[in-house]
Formats: C-alpha cells, structure tokens, sequence
C-alpha cells in the first residue's frame, strides 16, 4: 500500500489539486478547476456597482469549489483510496485577504454586505490602496522604523496592512462587521480544520511580523489611523504557527464536503511560490528559484539574514525551518506575453498561427528565435503591473523605446522576453550587492515548460545555468510535502521538508547552459535597461503623472 499526501495550490485564475505518492513523488492525480467569477476587475457579481480603477477582487465561493471538485476527482481518476491519504498541505496568492465573521463565514455571503466591494476578497494584486500605502511608508521613513528594512524599505499596495486601511477609510461598516481579516491561505485551512490560527509565511511577507520582535508597534498603528491600535489582538488576532507545523485536523462536515476521511492532519498555509522551492528540489541556499507564471517570485534561502533594499521581505523558518526566507518578485511576466497576444496581435499572425495549427504564442516564439540578440533596436520595460522588485512602486508602467514602421510582432514580443529576464538579472544584483550568493537558478511554474526561447535568453542574460523542474505544478507538489510532513515519518509522511524535498522533488535532465556569445551581446544591452530603469523609475516622474491624470 502506498501513501499519499494532498497538495492544493491556489492561483490566480484557478485551483489545482495533485495526489503525491509520499515516497517517490509520483504525481497519482491532479485536476484543475477554474474560478467561475475570475479576477473581478469591473463590477461585482450579479451588478452593475462599478469598482474602483487598480481594484481585484474575488469571489470566496470559488475557493470553495475547488476542494468539493478537484479532491475527489483526483481520488478517483488516481485511483487513490481515501485512507491512503495521509496529510493535507495549501498554499495560496499573497497578500489575498478576506474579511470574516467569528464563524469564518465571509462577509459577502451576507445579502447585507454582497452589493459592497470592500466585502470580498481583496486579491493579491489587488493595487487600489497605493494611497494607504504611501501613507505608512512616509510615517515609517520619517520615524526611521527599523523594521521597514526587512521590506526592501517600502511596504507594497499588495499587503495586508495597506488593504486594511482601505478598508477602515472608505469601508468602516465592513471594518467593524467583521471579526476578522484573513489571508486567504489561513481561512482555507481555519475552514478545514475549524482552527484559526496564521501562517508565519504570509504574516511574515505580507503581514509586518517577524519571529523575535513579533508585530510592527501599536504606537505606530494608531498614528495611521486609530483603529489600527489593537488590531494585532482583534481583527487580525490567532496565533502564528510556523510552515511545517500543524494548522489542526479535518473537520467531520468538511470530511465530508471533500470525500476524505476526518482527522486527517492539515498543514499550514504557505504562499504559493514560497511552495514551489521545496517543490523544485531546493531546501537549502546558493540556488534561486524562479517561480514563473502571471507573475515571476524569486525565492531564496539563506544562513544570514540581511537587509536587502527592494526586496518583497525576509522571513526566518519562512520556507525551510533553520534557514532564512528572501522574497523579491516581477509583478507581471506570464501577465505581460498574454498582454501582447491579446490586444497586440494583428490579424494575419492569428491567421498563419491558425493556418499552421500552432498556437500564437508558439508562432511568435519560433520567430522570435531567429532573431539575434539586439538586432531588432527594440527595448522594453517590464512594468506593465508596476515594479515589485527592486523599485517597489505599482505607479510604473511599462513601455517599448525603439518602435519603428518596420517593427514586427515576433520582435516586440522577443523584447519583452529579453525585458523579464533583464529584471531578472536586476534582482540577482540586488542580492549579491548585499553579501548574497547565488550559485545557479532553478525555473518552476507553466512559462519554464511552454517556452525554450524564454528560458536560453535567461540564462544568457543571467550568465548562469538554469535547472527547470520536471513538472507545471511545482507549487503543488511542494504543498503535498507539507502535508507528508504533518503526517509524520510513523505515520506514512516525512519527519523533515529536506527530506520530503529529496524524496518527492523532481527537475529535468536538461540544463539550460548560457551561450557565450549572446551573454556577451546581452551585457552591453543590459546596461541600456538599468539606464531605462534609473531614468523611468528614479529620476522621472512622467509615468506618475500620467496615472494621475
């Protein structure tokens, strides 16, 4: 008999579960369920009540659907017994936040609350509360709060504590309603297990918490707005328990809601590229992960911790207990490719992809690969969803310099490519410039798979090898290695996420090798990107007044 642990990874547009066989992380199952609402941009469900201009919500419903569909899909396409499964693990988008009732039921579920937007979940890139956070970073710059380098020195618009200021000024029903606000991640296992407690992943990136000197202070909270004071003990109150511990046991009613057994152990929350490391094989430092999907996370671990200017946080035990957890990120990559092929694309690209039965992006990919590097005088900013890492400021956006008559789109679509790659190597800079090693990458997520050109201009640009997982659901996996760990080794599990990594990590054969000549070429285009970025994202204002206007 084998033993298998469930991993559910929450994404943006969607939830997958994968079954894991514990021992050689075969993949039993897994199974995909859409979000029947998506990423609500415009209005709310079911109205016409329009939203604010940056806002991105989302309907807790979905998550829901996600457990009661693709568990016990996986089940029975795996042919997996429901007593095989030996722990539960969640990893989910962050900062993602919903207000709650002391019963853990969501706000918008309430017909009183459904019509109102701060009700609902607040997505991670969710960007309506840059103005909140300019706020607390000018308080935290102009008290010189210690705790503000762990962040980069800017708290993000994405985070829990400028979307709760949002709430409070334009919400202040919805603030005093709800019993609590929580990361998505902690809801779903608080829903599981009927436990609330939170995960020293998120509070620790998303949330202002560190291990030893635990919450930002209550003299600054009140400073921001004085409902702010006792928050840490009311609205976003419960105990903060460490990846890798147990967040409680299966209900009976959710037991039976998913088809599984009860007591089954459920791990805690983690964020979903935060998962990924593990998944890709790496419990220890020296190798960055790219996680790389709408979005591109860049996890590393460490023995030390330092303060990085730019990066999204660093959190001790917050991805492999004894190591310290760095996070840096680009707020679009995935995002910015569907971005062009959408809205940019002519019509006779659509039709020889069509005539050619490929798809667009694989058209325009096999274009872009005969072009040599810099030949197209194309260059682009990647900031179409603002800069995450090192810039810190959703107010920039992106753009082309170069364009000319003869342009095509395999060009602008190969310079966006070179774009990512080249804030990629912006933030391999930011962390060895401050004392932090990084050996080699290693690439997880849907973009790694679909797209070989991607990943050679990386390693080009990087000037390193990259190592790409053998799977698209490296988040997944990674959550069932949580979930193998809470099980246990005497109970069918793991006594360490090290060695669920070693047993249940897969990546490919190949290694992407950077091509000497094109690494050549791609410095000196590099040092025009960080003259680009220097003058759009420093010393020019011109992208800020075009979004205030």
């Amino acid at each position: 008999m084998s033993n298998y642990a469930i991993g559910v990874d929450f994404g943006t547009g969607s939830g997958r579960v994968a079954i894991v066989n514990v021992d050689n992380g075969d993949v039993a199952a897994t199974h995909v369920t859409e979000y029947k609402h998506g990423v609500i941009t415009d209005c709310l469900p079911n109205s016409s009540i329009a939203l604010k201009r940056e806002s991105a919500l989302q309907h807790p419903k979905d998550y829901l659907t996600v457990l009661e569909t693709s568990i016990p899909i996986c089940l029975q396409e795996g042919g997996v017994k429901k007593e095989d499964i030996v722990g539960i693990g969640i990893d989910f988008t962050a900062c993602t936040v919903l207000p709650i009732t002391s019963s853990l039921e969501p706000l918008c579920f309430d017909d009183k609350w459904k019509n109102e937007p701060h009700a609902w979940v607040k997505l991670w890139k969710h960007h309506a509360a840059q103005n909140q956070a300019d706020r607390i970073n000018r308080l935290a710059i102009e008290q010189e709060a210690s705790w503000l380098a762990r962040y980069g020195g800017i708290v993000s618009s994405e985070w829990m504590l400028p979307k709760l200021v949002e709430v409070i000024e334009e919400a202040p029903d919805v603030y005093e309603e709800a019993a609590y606000f929580m990361e998505a991640s902690d809801w779903i296992t608080s829903i599981l297990t009927g436990k609330v407690s939170r995960n020293n992943c998120a509070a620790g990136f998303k949330g202002l918490w560190h291990k030893e000197e635990g919450y930002i202070g209550k003299e600054f909270l009140k400073q921001i707005h004085p409902s702010l004071e006792n928050v840490y003990e009311t609205k976003l109150a419960g105990e903060v328990k460490s990846i890798g511990q147990v967040a409680g046991y299966l209900t009976t009613s959710m037991a039976e809601r998913i088809g599984l057994n009860e007591g089954v152990p459920v791990a805690m929350g983690i964020i979903d590229a935060h998962a990924g490391v593990p998944g890709a094989t790496v419990a220890s430092p020296g190798e960055l992960v790219l996680v790389m999907g709408t979005s591109t996370c860049h996890m590393l671990l460490s023995e030390k911790e330092e303060l990085v200017p730019g990066i999204s946080g660093v959190v001790k035990d917050g991805i492999i207990p004894g190591y310290y957890a760095y996070e840096a990120g680009q707020a679009a990559v995935g995002d910015i490719f569907a971005w062009f092929v959408q809205e940019n694309v002519p019509a006779y690209v659509v039709e020889a992809a069509k005539n050619e039965q490929k798809d667009i992006h694989q058209w325009l990919e096999e274009k872009a690969n005969k072009i040599p590097p810099g030949s197209n005088g194309l260059m682009a900013l990647d900031w179409h969803n603002g800069c995450r890492t090192p810039l810190v400021n959703s107010n920039l956006s992106g753009m082309f310099v170069g364009l000319t008559l003869n342009s095509k789109p395999e060009e602008m679509y190969r310079s966006l490519i070179e774009a990512t790659a080249y804030g990629t190597k912006l933030i391999i800079e930011q962390f060895e410039e401050n004392n932090i090693k990084i050996n080699s990458l290693v690439a997880c997520g849907g973009l790694p798979q679909k797209n070989k050109l991607m990943m050679q201009i990386y390693a080009d640009v990087t000037g390193r090898k990259i190592q790409i997982a053998s799977n698209t659901i490296t988040p997944a996996i990674g959550s069932a290695m949580y979930g193998a760990v809470v099980a246990g080794e005497n109970d069918g599990g793991h006594a360490t996420i090290q060695q669920a990594a070693k047993k249940m990590g897969k990546l490919k054969d190949e290694i992407v090798i950077p091509k000497e000549e094109a690494s050549r070429k791609y410095q000196e285009l590099y040092s025009i990107y960080k003259e680009m970025v220097y003058h759009f994202g420093k010393t020019s204002n011109i992208m800020h007044k075009l979004k205030e206007i």
